[in-house]
């Protein structure tokens, strides 16, 4: 069930959050709404929450969790951004890995913030979205540099492309191939295609052995 709060009297600055814990998402709107002229404007549990409310409540900001249920926050962004273009998205993780800046970026988020260093630079994070700039930490600049030193594309050659990694996390959080194609707006024949795509490049051959993928990765908590 997805919850939307009311805006303050004023221009406030409109902020949603879309994380699946309670617990991560009270505390952000603590610290959030401690500023006067912020507002949380709702919240959400799962990436189709997210679209939902974010097709409703119009915020300026979303604080975007990468490992949403349902659909990531890869695919939340990049649906959100391709309906709200005006629409500035942190992308919120645990995860400094190179290959999901990489698509927190090419899918429209502009700042990336790890989930440990949320107490020193959330705040940060928000205002410089709320002035249309990009925000990375040290910590994330120094992947993304890495990265670029390195010599190899940011994109390893054998990773998924985002649609098969949101298809994988579906599978693996035990939906059908018809309750995939509903949820992604997809035909189930496309649904079919990225399976077969996803377990070709991973060289797995049943259902389980991409759940055991999804679970490796962290696409989905065990």
């Amino acid at each position: 069930m997805s919850l939307a709060y009311p805006l303050q009297a004023g221009r406030m600055l409109r902020i949603l959050i879309a994380d699946d814990h309670d617990v991560v998402r009270s505390g952000l709107r603590t610290v959030l709404e401690a500023r006067a002229d912020w507002a949380v404007v709702g919240e959400a549990r799962d990436g189709k929450e997210a679209i939902q409310l974010a097709n409703q409540t119009k915020p300026d900001i979303i604080v975007v969790d990468y490992g949403l249920p349902v659909i990531n926050g890869i695919e939340v962004t990049r649906q959100i951004k391709a309906r709200h273009a005006q629409v500035e998205i942190l992308m919120f993780t645990m995860h400094d890995d190179e290959t999901l800046v990489a698509q927190a970026l090419e899918a429209g988020a502009r700042a990336y913030l790890l989930k440990t260093d949320a107490r020193a630079h959330l705040l940060a994070a928000v205002e410089s979205l709320a002035a249309h700039k990009p925000f990375f930490t040290g910590q994330i600049s120094q992947t993304l540099l890495n990265s670029f030193l390195s010599s190899r594309p940011i994109q390893r050659k054998d990773a998924l492309a985002p649609r098969e990694r949101i298809v994988v996390q579906l599978i693996a959080e035990g939906h059908s191939n018809r309750e995939i194609s509903e949820i992604l707006h997809v035909s189930i024949k496309t649904v079919e295609a990225q399976r077969a795509s996803a377990m070709k490049k991973l060289q797995v051959t049943s259902t389980a052995a991409l759940v055991r993928y999804a679970i490796r990765n962290k696409f989905i908590q065990p």
